[in-house]
């Protein structure tokens, strides 16, 4: 709620204009509002390039723009030079290895399979740490009056947002976005062309680190006179991590100057500056930012220091071109950079892939009164369709830098953020939608993997679980690949499935897209390590005597019991041996002896697939279920989506193993919807979260549910979107958390309902492709143009009147063979084997 001193300062903006801005995209595919954003995880509106993210608010004479670089953090080997990842002594590994060994003993011995604690297994983080803001760059006009037919929106077409307002000096339009192209960010302030002033008023641009409350105050300084130059540390201590901002301030119209001035401060203070524009036509400052961080030196070669080069010369040469130059060669100008801009977004974003949900633009009502008046179930699949484009254009705004997108994103708000806005188990859903709408930003996340995880993590399995092969993480940030502790923390740190999850994107990333060389130097390595580790990892079952391999201990993901044989880690690394199978060919790689040791320990595994004694597939190989368990995680349905250990169950593809119960599909299915049923709408007692609530719907559209798909879907939006539409944890908070991974999941559970593909289990079963398996009776016509599917396929289709219509399929030139079926309504539409270059009318 808004307070009374909030109220009074809108006050010139409480008024409701009866139409979108002048220059709002016809198409409707932006966000838009007749007042200033108050609250940043509510109103605030976000533009980034992967590299750097901002924060804009919408000022008038004042603007504040809350400044991110991605790789800004607070803690890790920057903050402490002694910082292990999290990990045990080298020493320790006798030890542990016989904790571990005594913890499984005792797991097997005990009466309910369980122990009670695993706490001697986990190590203090450390110097952990979390990703930070940068600061606030702060611009005032000299303007004054009243303030009337104000705007401010984020058009999603172009990657820009705007402001408009009119005061007594008359109208004035700023713009702000983040040119991948450029690795840099941009505002103008302007006039537009109608107006009859002559100039701007005078400008002042300030930083300011206070606003970001932690931020030790970095120096401001003059470094020529239309350049500012931010350069601080992280932390106060000595080893705290170097940042550096540095803006470029440029000035068009005759009588335009551009001045830097460096303010006298007391001895031993930070370095202060400013910088003024006068008698400007149209004025833009251009940021660039960095810190010292470096991916390519987080192994043991470099220490795991993650210490590269200063950034300032790599900065200062992204900004030099755009320079005024003595030399009389032309700068860059302001429109060709936005024009760069724009070009490069539409190619990543609406030139591969375009959906429609025949929905009508509601160019009358600005975006806060369309989520105010968001109903669950009711739904208007005009905001649902403008949250699908919104969610690909945070991704693609986050996920196209050096690191993959973090729980925010890229944009964090303060020193210290929830959960250190790391990359945890959120990472996954941050990608779900990447492969199947086009949307090629998934590299950083595999050079991060590949990077940060794995060189540290081969330590960890010889530290921790006396496994000399392959690696191991428990997903964190900054090569913290150690089992995070202080305490019996085993419900959300032992979780050594971490990286078997991540490489069904690794594998996904293959399949959909048959990147060969990418697959040998990259992908088939990080899958190869993951395998090993779990190889070796797994263990007789020898509570159930029935011969199966099984992970133990293990924690279902946030969930109490430490036990064996949890469902969510055999259906991943059963999943995981698949890829090894599938893609060991394409590989290159001659070690047949790994590829029957897959085969032989994969044929041996519990498949985590039991059904309960209430017909609920079981969290745990043994019975521990409660039909009153809302628990936010979906752990054990993992395989039902976005797995497909569920998805994709037939018998003959889950063998039973020494006198298991061989179960039919249907009670596989029946039982998921049984647990899914059970697992509630995502509101229980531990959490309000949006993500908790897409995965469901994404899980309610697997099972062909159309009425309980959209009814979550739209729950979800009604209680967990906020005015700027950022997915919010505990959303009645005054100022709520931003989560951004409900966001980035959106698309993805979006097109389970219009399209689904999901991965088998070997090439030998054909793929099915199923057309409109969940589709609402509130979408009922609309298009999908340029969707990805497995197999190298690329798929147009429409539908109208609730019916499918007509459709194309196009298959890639260099693929797999494979057979497909193209089903709708319960009936193959198409049946064939993929060759290249293959086109299929539907």
């Amino acid at each position: 709620m808004w307070t009374a001193g909030v109220l009074l300062a809108l006050a010139p903006f409480i008024h409701r204009t009866i139409s979108a801005p002048s220059g709002f995209p016809n198409t409707g595919n932006g966000l838009w509002y007749d007042k200033p954003a108050v609250v940043w995880s509510r109103d605030w509106l976000p533009i980034g390039n992967g590299y750097l993210g901002a924060m804009i608010p919408g000022g008038t004479s004042v603007e504040t723009i809350q400044l991110n670089v991605e790789s800004l953090w607070s803690g890790g080997p920057f903050e402490d030079p002694g910082y292990n990842g999290g990990n045990k002594v080298a020493s320790e590994g006798r030890i542990t290895a016989q904790a571990m060994q005594r913890l499984r003993n005792s797991i097997f011995a005990s009466q309910n399979g369980e122990v009670e604690s695993i706490e001697e297994l986990a190590s203090d983080a450390g110097a952990y740490g979390s990703y930070a803001g940068a600061g606030y760059l702060i611009s005032s006009i000299a303007s004054s009056g009243p303030v009337s037919n104000y705007a401010r929106w984020l058009d999603l077409d172009e990657g820009v947002s705007r402001t408009t307002w009119t005061q007594s000096e008359g109208d004035y339009m700023r713009e702000s976005f983040c040119s991948h192209p450029l690795h840099a960010c941009v505002q103008r302030i302007s006039r537009p062309p109608s107006s009859t002033a002559a100039a701007l008023p005078n400008l002042l641009y300030v930083f300011s680190p206070t606003m970001e409350q932690g931020l030790p105050a970095p120096n401001v300084t003059c470094l020529n006179r239309n350049m500012l130059r931010i350069r601080g540390r992280a932390t106060n201590l000595p080893n705290g991590m170097t940042y550096e901002l540095l803006a470029l301030f440029q000035a068009s119209g005759p009588r335009a100057i551009v001045s830097c001035t460096q303010f006298p401060v007391a001895y031993g203070a930070p370095l202060n500056a400013s910088l003024s524009i006068t008698g400007a036509s149209e004025a833009w400052v251009t940021w660039v930012g960095a810190t010292e961080y470096s991916m390519d030196a987080g192994d043991e070669a470099h220490n795991f220091t993650f210490k590269g080069e200063d950034p300032h010369d790599t900065l200062l040469a992204l900004l030099t071109p755009l320079a005024p130059s003595p030399t009389g060669a032309a700068p860059s100008t302001y429109s060709l950079i936005l024009q760069n801009h724009i070009k490069d977004f539409r190619a990543t974003l609406s030139t591969p892939f375009e959906l429609s949900l025949g929905q009508t633009p509601q160019l009358d009502k600005p975006t806060d009164y369309l989520i105010s008046a968001y109903s669950t179930d009711t739904g208007n699949s005009y905001l649902e369709w403008l949250l699908f484009n919104y969610g690909r254009y945070l991704l693609a705004s986050s996920g196209r830098g050096v690191l993959p997108a973090n729980l925010q994103g890229k944009w964090a708000n303060g020193y210290g953020n929830a959960w250190s806005a790391d990359a945890n188990i959120n990472t996954q859903m941050n990608y779900w939608s990447a492969d199947m709408t086009n949307l090629d930003v998934s590299r950083p996340l595999f050079d991060y993997m590949q990077k940060t995880w794995a060189p540290r993590g081969a330590f960890t399995a010889q530290v921790l679980y006396n496994i000399s092969r392959g690696w191991v993480t428990h997903n964190e940030i900054f090569g913290h690949t150690g089992m995070k502790g202080g305490g019996n923390t085993a419900l959300w740190a032992n979780y050594p499935e971490s990286a078997a999850w991540m490489m069904l994107h690794v594998w996904d990333y293959f399949d959909y897209n048959h990147d060969v060389e990418w697959w040998k130097a990259q992908g088939w390595p990080l899958i190869k390590g993951v395998a090993e580790f779990q190889l070796d990892k797994l263990v007789q079952d020898i509570y159930s005597n029935d011969s199966t391999l099984v992970v133990s201990p293990c924690n279902s993901p946030e969930q109490v019991p430490i036990t064996f044989g949890c469902a969510h880690a055999q259906q991943l690394i059963w999943q995981l041996f698949n890829a090894v199978e599938k893609g060991f060919n394409a590989s290159g790689d001659t070690d047949t002896a790994f590829l029957a040791e897959v085969r032989s320990k994969r044929s041996q595994m519990d498949k985590g697939l039991h059904v309960g004694s209430w017909g609920q597939l079981q969290e745990w190989k043994l019975e521990k279920d409660s039909p009153s368990d809302t628990h936010r995680h979906l752990s054990h349905l993992v395989g039902l989506y976005p797995g497909y250990a569920i998805a994709s169950y037939v018998p003959t593809t889950a063998t039973p193993f020494n006198g298991s119960v061989a179960y039919t599909t249907n009670q596989i299915l029946d039982a998921a919807t049984i647990s899914l049923t059970h697992r509630g709408n995502g509101t229980g007692p531990d959490a309000d979260s949006g993500w908790e609530k897409v995965w469901r719907a994404a899980a309610w559209a697997q099972l062909g549910d159309a009425t309980q798909f959209y009814h979550e879907l739209t729950y979800a939006i009604d209680r967990n979107f906020g005015y700027n539409l950022f997915s919010l944890y505990n959303p009645y908070d005054t100022e709520p958390i931003f989560q951004i991974d409900a966001n980035l999941a959106y698309p993805a559970v979006v097109m389970n309902a219009l399209l689904q593909a999901p991965d088998v289990p070997s090439f030998a079963t054909p793929l099915k492709i199923t057309l409109l398996p969940a589709l609402p009776k509130q979408w009922p016509s609309g298009s999908i143009r340029g969707a990805r599917v497995r197999g190298g396929m690329t798929l147009d289709f429409s539908w109208t009147n609730g019916e499918f219509s007509s459709g194309a399929l196009r298959v890639d030139a260099s693929i797999i063979e494979r057979r497909v079926q193209v089903v709708y309504a319960g009936a193959v539409l198409k049946a064939f084997t993929t060759s290249s270059g293959l086109s299929i009318a539907l």
